[in-house]
């Protein structure tokens, strides 16, 4: 491997001042290289033969160089006459430097000749310098320069990497930014960065192993804190090799050769943005170099893969990690990285991430408050926290963006978090950078609507996470083992990039077995034998998830049965990915107790198993009051873990109604547990019917029986309201209007009905009778609605009832002839065979009422959108108005089970209820 260096240090200036340190400097930079480099040919300018040796060259203290000169020796050392390029060139320059006022060239480096007047054609221009670089075949360029402004070079982000080529690694350092001044140190004979320098390049501060590219910019920007000048360092693709101590190289060997205990693989977790995981994380780095890249230039990035390609591994470990070091992009170090998940609530959580680590609790409730009052301003708000911080550019993050799909059921919460993070963007500047990592199967659902700009975004900026290649999945094996002391048998890894070449999402697997692997090394060694016991690859975590399910004794399998299934999301056209839930929601008593729940999350949680993962939030209002959350390790384990597969094939359209009832408990207790969110109509009734046929089998959490209950009472209650409201039209036709209906009486009685439970409709009905003033309505009103409310009703014709409150009323047969229904909530009615002829039902709410064999032809003002919206009405043999297009008998089949639900003690069995609706249908008119 050829290694030039051009080193260049201007003492004699013709229109500038004269300098003492440039040649000094430039000397001790070329005697390191040649010493502890490994650079076959280092050029000096000016040049001069050393007095004390023969044939000897150094860099000269009074001679000239010209701008031709310069030029020609940069050209000869980036782009050769001879094909034969260097694998590495290296220019170091010190002198003068000059700004370029205009803009154009980016600064100039001053030859003795130069007229700072008239820099252009009479120095080296920065922007000449990029051109050339990115010209230069060369695939591994250093730069430094020591001069006043040279930073220029790297301040302008898309001259910092000229070419942008992936296949290139490149290494700036310049002494001062921009608009700065270059000093000598008056205590060292040498420039205040070239002194950093040879400090950063002396090889006994890294004995056994080379001085990196890496490394030197760690050093200079530690060692040049607080000076007067700030440099400006960047380094792009991998590290290069500098310097290294030749007589201790045979010491990496020795130390590596004892394993030191600690296990480099990390099984289903993903490597994070830590001190630790970047160490062993290896085989992106091509990748990382194209992510920096666009962070560098770019203000939002899409990282987009498929499920299993190590998208969440690559952005921390590998993205972050970098730019928390600030070698590959100058200042990065500065930069302050926010990372969030959306989950349920992408709102909270984009709020969360913008709240410190490490506050009290009352100053984190402070900050979250303040947070949250921002991003309810939307676009604005999120740019004003982004504006607000010191930090020069804020990176923020959204990790498995997904959810925000998959986890986030609230359309106005979803649009909301779009509209914040694209309005933040757009106006923000380069000071905020997105990055979002997603599925790959999900980015047709962002392409689908606008969403305030994200579907522009993504096609242009998205970089896609692909397979590993061979080499790399080869990196991937054995340097991790390497940094730990060990070694993998080389059968064992032909066999492996066998087994996992060309199947996509299989890094996950490829952790879980290398770690398995160590579990069972062999000395120092991973060996063939172990894999082919654990199943190779596709078989290792399907058997390792087994033999743990088989560790559990009967009741406990059903009960990991059960997490397993709840903590799955089931795939709409796309695959199933995993959801995290609250732990109290996994109980489901008697079948799932809350003890055995804990134990069982337990043992799949702990260090040998590590198939869940646990974790806590905390209430935004309550910043005492946490929750546990349970979430699978990976969702590898949902697709490769063969008995979960089984059991989500066989079981998928009841677990899809389990889920949506849990679905409503959640957003009805996050709602403050309002009753406007409990269930009713027809979803009370499949809730009931499910609760009941399915207790055994597929048990609804304790909280969504609480849910049901809760809902059942409210519709008790609704049912008390409604017969009300219904007894004063009756006591005006009766002439009796002075007996009107006590409110704190009925309540009080409604409160008995909770707590004693078991009554129906008709007994609710007399107990509103018993908050009644009058004793003679106690008398008549019972067999009024006995025979009138329930069931046979012949007295409602023309009955005012206009914005009436008729939520799951039965009004089975009503006579509503010319009623006024106008704006009336008839919400899960039932008006099997009600006379509604010339009803006014403008505006009426019909959502879930049960509408079988009504004719609906003469009733007034009844719309389309009344029968086709959210929840729309059961409607079977019913003839409907001209012009509304809407299939007759679309919803019989869905009649029996309702039926059956609502009217337990009339229909016996499912057979016997769809008997009822075949006769009924029979009957139809034509």
């Amino acid at each position: 491997m050829s290694r030039d260096a051009l080193i260049v240090g201007i003492n004699s200036y013709k229109y500038l001042s004269t300098l003492k340190a440039p040649a000094v400097d430039a000397e001790a930079i070329a005697q390191r290289l040649e010493q502890d480099g490994d650079f076959q040919k280092v050029t000096r300018l000016p040049e001069a033969i050393a007095p004390a040796e023969v044939n000897k060259s150094v860099v000269s203290e009074t001679s000239s160089v010209s701008q031709r000169q310069l030029e020609q020796a940069l050209k000869q050392l980036f782009l050769p006459d001879s094909p034969l390029a260097p694998e590495t060139a290296l220019f170091y320059f010190s002198g003068h430097g000059l700004a370029d006022r205009e803009g154009y060239e980016k600064g100039y480096l001053a030859t003795s000749d130069t007229n700072p007047r008239h820099p252009r054609g009479s120095a080296i221009s920065l922007g000449w310098l990029h051109w050339l670089l990115s010209k230069s075949s060369v695939r591994q360029q250093i730069i430094w320069l020591d001069c006043c402004h040279s930073g220029s070079l790297i301040v302008n982000v898309g001259a910092a990497n000229p070419g942008n080529s992936a296949s290139r690694d490149r290494c700036f350092i310049a002494s001062s930014r921009d608009f700065e001044s270059s000093w000598e140190d008056l205590n060292s004979q040498y420039s205040v960065l070239t002194k950093a320098l040879l400090e950063g390049l002396d090889p006994t501060r890294l004995p056994g192993r080379w001085v990196d590219t890496f490394a030197l910019v760690d050093y200079v920007n530690q060692a040049l804190k607080g000076e007067l000048q700030t440099p400006v360092c960047t380094n792009f693709g991998e590290a290069i090799h500098l310097t290294r101590t030749w007589q201790v190289a045979d010491q990496t060997s020795q130390t590596a050769s004892a394993d030191q205990g600690i296990c480099p693989y990390k099984g289903l977790e993903f490597f994070d943005c830590n001190e630790e995981d970047p160490k062993y994380f290896f085989g992106r780095e091509q990748l990382i170099g194209q992510l920096l890249d666009h962070a560098r230039t770019h203000s939002f990035m899409a990282l987009v893969g498929a499920s299993g390609n190590g998208k969440s591994s690559v952005l921390r470990a590998g993205l972050l990690h970098q730019l928390k070091l600030g070698r590959r992009i100058a200042g990065s170090d500065r930069w302050r990285i926010r990372i969030t998940r959306p989950d349920s609530h992408p709102m909270q959580n984009l709020a969360l991430a913008f709240v410190e680590e490490g506050l009290s609790d009352l100053d984190r409730a402070e900050a979250l408050g303040r947070a949250t009052g921002l991003l309810n301003e939307g676009g604005a708000g999120l740019q004003r926290l982004v504006q607000a911080s010191s930090a020069p550019r804020t990176i923020l993050v959204i990790d498995q963006f997904e959810e925000v799909f998959t986890r986030c059921a609230d359309l106005e919460e979803r649009e909301q978090f779009f509209a914040c993070l694209m309005g933040a963007l757009s106006g923000a500047d380069d000071k905020l950078c997105l990055i979002i990592a997603m599925r790959a199967d999900f980015v047709g659902k962002c392409l689908e609507r606008r969403y305030s700009g994200l579907a522009q975004f993504i096609p242009p900026h998205t970089i896609s996470v692909l397979p590993m290649e061979p080499d790399d999945l080869k990196a991937a094996i054995c340097k991790p083992a390497k940094q730990v002391g060990l070694t993998v048998e080389p059968a064992l890894v032909t066999q492996i990039l066998n087994d996992i070449t060309g199947a996509p999402g299989s890094l996950p697997l490829l952790q879980y077995t290398l770690k398995a692997l160590w579990q069972q090394r062999q000395g120092n060694q991973l060996v063939f034998t172990a894999y082919q016991a654990l199943g190779g690859i596709n078989g290792t975590l399907d058997k390792r998830a087994t033999e743990i399910y088989n560790g559990f004794e009967a009741t406990e399998q059903h009960t990991v049965q059960h997490i397993f299934q709840q903590l799955t999301q089931l795939g709409e056209g796309t695959e199933d990915t995993r959801r995290r839930v609250f732990q109290a929601d996994l109980v489901a008593a008697p079948q799932h107790p809350e003890e055995q729940v804990q134990q069982v999350i337990s043992r799949l949680s702990s260090p040998e198993n590590r198939l869940l993962v646990t974790s806590e939030v905390m209430s935004k209002a309550d910043q005492s009051a946490r929750m546990a959350i349970v979430d699978v390790a990976h969702e590898a384990l949902i697709r490769h873990w063969q008995l979960l597969r089984r059991w989500l094939e066989q079981n998928r359209d009841r677990l899809r109604q389990q889920r949506k009832i849990e679905a409503s408990t959640v957003a009805w207790r996050e709602q403050g547990r309002q009753p406007g969110y409990l269930l009713q109509g027809l979803p009370l009734i499949e809730a009931m019917h499910f609760d009941k046929q399915q207790r055994e089998t597929f048990p609804l959490s304790d909280s969504a029986k609480a849910f049901i209950k809760k809902s059942i009472q409210q519709r008790r209650w609704n049912y008390l309201k409604l017969a009300s409201w219904l007894v004063i039209p009756a006591m005006i036709g009766l002439g009796i209007v002075e007996h009107n209906l006590r409110e704190n009486s009925v309540k009080a009685d409604y409160a008995r009905l909770d707590q004693e439970g078991g009554y129906g409709e008709k007994q609710a009905v007399e107990a509103l009778v018993e908050g009644c003033a009058s004793q003679q309505l106690r008398k008549w009103l019972p067999s009024y609605f006995a025979e009138r409310l329930f069931g046979n009703c012949r007295s409602l014709e023309r009955t005012p009832l206009a914005n009436a409150d008729l939520r799951s009323a039965d009004l089975r047969s009503a006579i509503l002839f010319s009623a006024n229904l106008r704006a009336a909530d008839l919400r899960a009615a039932d008006l099997r065979r009600a006379y509604l002829r010339n009803a006014d039902l403008r505006a009426a709410d019909l959502r879930s009422a049960i509408i079988f064999n009504v004719d609906l032809r003469t009733t007034q003002n009844l719309t389309q959108p009344q029968l086709k919206g959210n929840n729309p009405p059961l409607i079977c043999n019913s003839p409907l108005p001209e012009g509304i297009d809407i299939a007759r008998n679309r919803d019989c089949d869905r009649l029996a089970p309702v039926l059956l639900a609502r009217y337990p003690g009339t229909f016996q069995s499912f057979d016997q209820a769809q008997e009822y609706v075949t006769q009924q249908r029979q009957k139809a008119w034509e």
